[in-house]
């Protein structure tokens, strides 16, 4: 028997609602496993607490960044009715937002958002525990998703590391996979001989790039995709690519590949002495490791804050008028490190929050499970596909209904897309619910940071800040922060919370539905999590 997941109404007997569905990409609208289930669940649910659904919003884009174009225009339509009647029917907060940008146009609108899967509502009115654990979800929707893209990145280390090339194949290559099925590259029999030549051509000092992205153009050379002509710049980035001689780089480290060589080392050596003759260039030397180096932007201006060492000892930051005079004065590099603490204790929170926000998520966990089935299912089938696709191209190759040509071209592309969901699916069952507890670990360093940061020298103190703030302006003895995800997200969370206690509004525990099955009992809950 299905137990029905409890849902504590802000507003019974609401009139007309709007319906938000989304999946990631047009592949999944296309194999429809998310839209039309999501459909099917959320007017079910808006039937079942008499919700008349005014208007249907669906799409198919990634929600890790803002400028969705069928979340867009629901903004607009919630903007046009009435502050008290904004509604919101979603499957869960990773299908509405994973980014600050849309979180924040969202909680503007003051809407009423109903989480079906969740089995929670959150509104104005809602209890202010229950709206700090959705700010943390947001969070973690986002951690989720840099998570799995770690473990994407990671298998593609893995391929790097035993020589294989993990993405396209530069100029004068083709990917492809051999009869016992692994990913190879292979050289281009028809561009990969005017690449050599634009080696030995530019070794002998005698041509300039835009010259021989001339000859190579009236050769046929071309790029790949829309068969966009070949430029000077391109051919600057062929002749510094050291995959030609037989390494690559990935990540920052240098790999030796099981591609073959189209030029020697010697000579992508000479070519690098020539380029480098031609483009030299002096870098100002840094005598001094300045802490908020290249971090704050002047708030007058937007030029850069430099430092300068005053008397020998005294640290001052001052605006480098790069875009002519500006006012604003030096300022102590002591002055800057206040403020700085100032703003790292601005996203710490109490911690008795932090002991039942960590609780809740661990219980969270089957959300993390039933995202990764359903995404290893779709992957799953993806490939299926894609083999269908080539066991039929296959036959009919067989039958001389297409030619060799087309086939093995075909086939390539269609087992490379095949080793990338692999990759995919490899990275899903990698990625398991210690994103969990690296999310707790966050949380727990952000009501930890002004603290460390008191405590380090300069070095560590850029670092800390590297980690949690993009950037930075001062003007006026101000200093405005723009934080990092997911310490942007948590600044708002902890903002709410002090301006609650600041109002008098008692800690709360959680609702009852944050927890498995509704049970808010906690000898329960550390049952159900042990089974």
């Amino acid at each position: 028997m299905t137990r029905r997941i409890p849902v504590r109404m802000a507003h019974p007997g609401r009139g007309a609602a709007v319906v938000y569905a989304r999946v990631s990409s047009k592949e999944q609208e296309a194999e429809g496993y998310s839209v039309p289930a999501q459909l099917r669940l959320l007017r079910a649910y808006a039937g079942e607490h008499g919700l008349a659904i005014a208007r249907e919003f669906t799409e198919a884009e990634s929600a890790k960044a803002a400028g969705r174009t069928a979340f867009g225009e629901m903004l607009t339509y919630l903007r046009g009715r009435p502050e008290h009647d904004r509604v919101v029917i979603v499957e869960k907060v990773d299908r509405l937002y994973r980014n600050l940008t849309d979180y924040v146009e969202v909680a503007d609108l003051g809407a009423e958002l109903h989480l079906v899967k969740e089995g929670v509502v959150i509104s104005r009115t809602s209890k202010s525990s229950d709206r700090f654990l959705h700010d943390i979800r947001v969070v973690m929707a986002k951690h989720f998703i840099d998570n799995l893209r770690e473990e994407c990145m990671k298998g593609m280390v893995e391929k790097a590391e035993e020589g294989v090339y993990p993405s396209y194949a530069p100029l004068g290559y083709l990917n492809a996979v051999d009869e016992k099925g692994t990913k190879v590259v292979n050289l281009d029999p028809e561009r990969g001989p005017i690449v050599r030549e634009m080696f030995e051509r530019y070794a002998t000092g005698t041509c300039s790039l835009e010259e021989i992205a001339g000859w190579a153009r009236a050769q046929g050379l071309t790029r790949r995709g829309k068969l966009r002509e070949v430029r000077r710049t391109t051919v600057h980035k062929i002749l510094r690519r050291r995959f030609y001689y037989g390494e690559f780089e990935w990540q920052g480290e240098i790999y030796k590949g099981t591609h073959p060589p189209l030029v020697t080392r010697e000579l992508w050596e000479q070519v690098q002495q020539a380029l480098d003759r031609r483009f030299m260039k002096r870098h100002r030397k840094v005598k001094h490791d300045f802490a908020f180096a290249r971090l704050i932007e002047c708030g007058r201006c937007g030029c850069s804050m430099v430092g300068d060492i005053k008397k020998g000892r005294y640290v001052y930051y001052r605006c480098t008028h790069a875009k002519g005079e500006c006012s604003e004065p030096y300022v102590r590099e002591e002055i800057l490190a206040e403020k700085f603490t100032e703003a790292l204790r601005g996203i710490a929170f109490p911690e008795d929050k932090l002991g039942w926000v960590a609780e809740a998520l661990r219980a969270s966990h089957t959300d993390v499970r039933r995202h990764q089935e359903e995404a290893m299912a779709r992957l799953q089938a993806n490939h299926r596909r894609l083999q269908d696709r080539i066991d039929t191209m296959y036959v009919d190759w067989l039958d001389g209904r297409i030619d060799t040509a087309f086939f093995e071209r075909k086939a390539a592309e269609w087992r490379d897309e095949q080793g990338r969901i692999l990759a995919e699916i490899e990275a899903h069952q990698a990625a398991n619910e210690d994103y969990i507890e690296e999310g707790i670990s966050i949380l727990e360093l952000s009501k930890q940071a002004a603290e460390l940061f008191q405590e380090q020298n300069p070095t560590e103190r850029r670092h800390l800040l590297d980690f949690a703030v993009s950037n930075c302006t001062w003007a006026a003895g101000e200093l405005a922060v723009t934080w990092r995800q997911p310490f942007d997200l948590i600044a708002v969370a902890a903002s709410d919370a002090r301006t609650e206690k600041a109002l008098g509004v008692a800690s709360e525990g959680l609702s009852p539905v944050w927890y498995p099955h509704g049970d808010s009992n906690p000898g329960t809950q550390a049952e159900n999590l042990v089974s």
